[in-house]
């Protein structure tokens, strides 16, 4: 990795539901599976840890994002779990990404758990309310309430 993540460029991904997300794609470019962060409650891009991305680039690739109404990201903020999560599968679809891990930061690991309660069959499509086992890994970090 030759740039620090603090240091990336935005970029934008339009995703089918009309949202532009604003994104930044960092690490290894392997085949492996990238590892996607998933931020607290009206956190963006910049309230990642440049130190923490920037060790988990080290080994991987690391994408982050602003969900829709957040930071650079076009949209409505969502009011509900569900709705987050979807705006996560808008976004990853968008990036052409068919499997994933997962890191969620306070109610990021909320949206991560309903992520990996609702992942797809891995055909471009996911599925509500058919809980099926999908994402590879999820780390969540947060208590419930």
């Amino acid at each position: 990795m030759s740039q620090s993540y603090s240091e990336l460029p935005n970029s934008t991904a339009t995703a089918a539901n009309g949202v532009d997300y604003a994104y930044r794609d960092t690490g290894g470019y392997a085949a492996e599976v990238p590892l996607v962060l998933l931020q607290h409650f009206r956190g963006n891009l910049d309230y990642w840890d440049p130190a923490l991305v920037d060790e988990l680039a080290r080994s991987r690739r690391v994408i982050t994002f602003d969900n829709a109404g957040v930071g650079g990201s076009s949209g409505v903020t969502p009011d509900t779990i569900e709705q987050m999560a979807r705006d996560a599968i808008a976004f990853t679809t968008a990036l052409g990404l068919s499997r994933i891990d997962l890191l969620g930061f306070s109610i990021g690991s909320f949206v991560a758990q309903e992520l990996a309660l609702a992942a797809p069959p891995w055909s471009g499509t996911w599925s509500w309310p058919r809980r099926r086992r999908g994402a590879r890994r999820a780390c969540t970090a947060g208590h419930p309430t």
